[in-house]
């Protein structure tokens, strides 16, 4: 990371975009610094992704449950203080929250 002077965010005044999924919303407040993305993003319960992932993510779950589905078959499950990480182009991966969860990913 390079060029991001020290800074605070305030995510409650961070506008919200909505987008949806094969089922439900995820609404996410989005930061850039010099090109990392940055969000606070909320699952609503009944989420399913819309497409297979593959782009890098340090993901840290902040509350509720994620289920993330991997190409491969395998699935993780992620509760609140668990987090994960992928690079980009490694294992595709798509997520779902039945409950709802909101996560901090850093991209």
């Amino acid at each position: 990371m390079s060029n991001i002077p020290f800074g605070t965010t305030d995510w409650t005044a961070v506008a919200r975009t909505v987008h949806p999924g094969e089922t439900g919303t995820a609404t996410w407040r989005t930061q850039t610094f010099d090109g990392i993305r940055v969000r606070m993003v909320e699952y609503a319960p009944g989420y399913l992704a819309d497409h297979w992932c593959s782009k890098g993510h340090i993901l840290l779950c902040l509350a509720g449950e994620l289920h993330t589905e991997l190409a491969d078959g395998r699935t993780v499950v992620l509760r609140p203080g668990m987090s994960y990480q992928v690079a980009d182009g490694a294992e595709a991966h798509r997520s779902r929250a039945s409950t709802g969860a909101t996560l901090f990913i850093v991209d």
